[in-house]
């Protein structure tokens, strides 16, 4: 980090449309809060199983509040959401995992795509609507504009030992910090983390670091 940068990681997963908000704003904000941005890719559904936390969608209330919040957010921030009632069966049927996979095996290997890759999977899942299916990677990484030898290479690379690994270490890594959910935005200042959770806790975050 260069001097008097803020180090702010942020582990989120695709499948989450949170994650999604908070990504975007991060972006906007690491020069004009000169903050030293990290993605951290981790699996929503280990956090969620090792915590026994539930998906806020199913309490019904709060899935009805959820789908208003998620809208408004999406369009105070300009982030090309779509949601519907239907969308939550969509993701209890779903796993990220693959596509949480390929995006660690990338990080591993050209951590300058993980930006544009990561987009991609939201803008499929939240914008176009569709599952997260391994036949949909090749695809995603080709839109988000990776080589397709470097996809090739990271698509063999899903199922090694060494990508399950990490991805594994980041989601406890998050959890470590005390993260039950996503995304889980964690800032090193003065000397010690903080971490905030939820995409609507970041002017708060700004107001910690000092910005």
């Amino acid at each position: 980090a260069g001097m008097g940068r803020t180090v702010v990681e942020l582990f989120y997963d695709v499948i989450s449309p949170y994650s999604w908000l908070g990504f975007e704003v991060l972006c906007r904000y690491q020069h004009i809060w000169n903050i030293d941005l990290r993605f951290r890719p981790g699996f929503l559904g280990g956090i969620m199983q090792q915590t026994g936390n539930k998906p806020p969608a199913m309490l019904p209330k709060r899935a009805e509040y959820l789908l208003k919040d998620v809208k408004r957010m999406a369009k105070y921030y300009q982030v090309p959401i779509k949601i519907s009632g239907d969308d939550f069966q969509r993701i209890f049927r779903t796993s990220s995992l693959a596509a949480m996979r390929f995006i660690t095996a990338i990080d591993m290997t050209k951590p300058e795509y993980l930006e544009p890759l990561s987009r991609e999977f939201w803008i499929r899942f939240w914008s176009q609507v569709s599952i997260l299916r391994r036949s949909v990677i090749l695809p995603v990484a080709q839109q988000a504009g990776l080589p397709s030898e470097l996809s090739q290479k990271a698509l063999e690379m899903m199922s090694s030992p060494t990508v399950k690994d990490r991805l594994r270490e980041t989601t406890d890594e998050a959890m470590k910090y005390g993260a039950f959910g996503m995304p889980a935005v964690v800032a090193h200042y003065n000397g010690e983390p903080h971490l905030f959770f939820g995409s609507d806790r970041l002017e708060l975050l700004g107001s910690v670091i000092g910005k």
